[in-house]
């Protein structure tokens, strides 16, 4: 049997589980350097090309005009092809859309640039974790996802120490160069390791069960998720575009030093968002029922973050203290990339899973689509002090936080989903060697 097709279906193997992981935790890194990396070179470019904090914000918000299309369509066709093949030719369109920015220079050529590589990258996510939970059963998916999701938080390390150094050498355009072989080196990685799960049979050869679309999509859990990913999808757009130029022209540190705090920013958010996903996992291997270990452990996190953004309206902070509470209510927001999949996962049918995981990724795509630009508004209308249009951005999303999680805490109930829907992961665990 070849090693890019199932081998010992049924049987978890944690090793080659964990190595799959890491795998797409690094693909995740080359994705969001793609996407940090206007937000980390927004003082020279804006300078150098001309552009008003209104376009940058256009901009920034363009990766996610066909984001939700692309993520469907890639959920759609993961239930159906390989998911190895998918991941790998998504990465490499992403290599191949950042060449043209080494020479591009007007604002149509640009914005069409990011809006295709939004289209290559709006798969990625749902894709990878349907990858993943090949290879996962639900009860040990909290983590790796997490781990995943990590990945992510390390692109955004690596690109706050290394963009900044990598611009001052060479000039801005430079990173795209490297992003370029970045790419094109996972790639190849991922041609050598590559694999589909065993934990899910074959297409061919399963009995699938399928919910009728009206009735999945009008469940409470899945729609509180997708309520849970809109928000936390508002604090990682606003803070991919606007941060770093928040550190810099709003609160006045040099390049370098707005890296480094960008780069400490993703030192602390990192921890946080694995501890909250093992707290949540550990609770939830102890007996306590998912509606508790999940769904009001998402509620009460985005409640607790957006208590915190509205704080950065508060005068009386000082710079760093802005910074801090930016990083510790962003950390929380991430505990809904880790927790909120598992609880989709739990809930729908196998057969169904990757066009529900990338119906979530689209719903979030949504804020991805609106923040940067709204943001981009609020910091024109304040011409001379970007610090106050910010942290005016901050206090909306703060509602937006809190009105999610309000949301999230009536509406996140997985056990009651699985009942009314018909899903019972229970038994299905009971009978497979994976309960062993």
């Amino acid at each position: 049997m070849s090693a890019h097709t199932l081998a010992e279906p049924g049987v978890y193997r944690p090793a080659r589980a964990w190595s799959i992981t890491i795998a797409l935790a690094l693909m995740m890194m080359v994705n969001f350097l793609d996407k940090v990396v206007l937000g980390m070179i927004s003082v020279p470019m804006m300078h150098d090309l001309g552009f008003t904090p209104t376009q940058f914000g256009l901009i920034g918000g363009s990766l996610n005009w066909l984001f939700a299309i692309s993520a469907v369509v890639g959920g759609m066709l993961s239930d159906r092809i390989s998911t190895r093949v998918i991941l790998l030719v998504m990465t490499l369109s992403w290599s191949l859309l950042q060449l043209p920015m080494l020479f591009a220079t007007s604002l149509p050529v640009i914005l069409l640039l990011r809006v295709l590589l939004g289209a290559g990258e709006g798969p990625a996510s749902p894709v990878s974790l349907h990858a993943l939970y090949k290879w996962l059963p639900d009860e040990k998916r909290s983590l790796p996802a997490a781990v995943l999701y990590q990945g992510s938080a390390l692109g955004l390390f690596v690109a706050g120490l290394a963009i900044p150094a990598i611009t001052l050498r060479w000039g801005w355009r430079a990173n795209f160069g490297i992003l370029v072989a970045l790419g094109f080196v996972w790639c190849l990685v991922w041609l050598l390791i590559g694999a589909e799960g065993p934990l899910e049979r074959p297409r061919a050869v399963r009995k699938e069960k399928r919910l009728p679309w009206r009735m999945l999509l009008a469940d409470r859990t899945i729609v509180g998720n997708f309520c849970g990913h809109f928000a936390a999808n508002w604090v990682l757009a606003t803070g991919l575009t606007w941060m770093p130029h928040y550190l810099q022209a709003g609160l006045g540190y040099d390049a370098r030093v707005a890296g480094k705090l960008f780069a400490l920013f993703v030192a602390i958010t990192v921890p946080m968002g694995l501890g909250l996903a093992w707290l949540s996992q550990r609770m939830l291997g102890a007996g306590m029922p998912s509606r508790k270990s999940r769904g009001m452990f998402i509620a009460v996190v985005l409640c607790v973050a957006g208590v915190m953004r509205i704080v950065m309206y508060m005068p009386m902070l000082t710079p760093f203290m802005k910074v801090l509470v930016l990083t510790l209510s962003s950390g929380l927001t991430l505990a809904m990339y880790s927790v909120g999949p598992p609880m989709l996962s739990e809930v729908t049918p196998d057969a169904q899973r990757g066009t529900v995981l990338a119906l979530s990724n689209a719903i979030g795509s949504i804020a991805g689509l609106i923040a940067p630009i709204v943001t981009g508004v609020l910091i024109q209308h304040e011409p001379g002090n970007t610090a106050h249009g910010f942290e005016q951005s901050c206090v909306l999303c703060g509602f937006v936080l809190i009105g999610c999680g309000l949301l999230c805490s009536r509406w996140l109930d997985p056990q009651r989903s699985r009942i009314v829907l018909g899903v019972d992961r229970e038994s299905e665990v009971a009978r497979s060697p994976l309960s062993v």
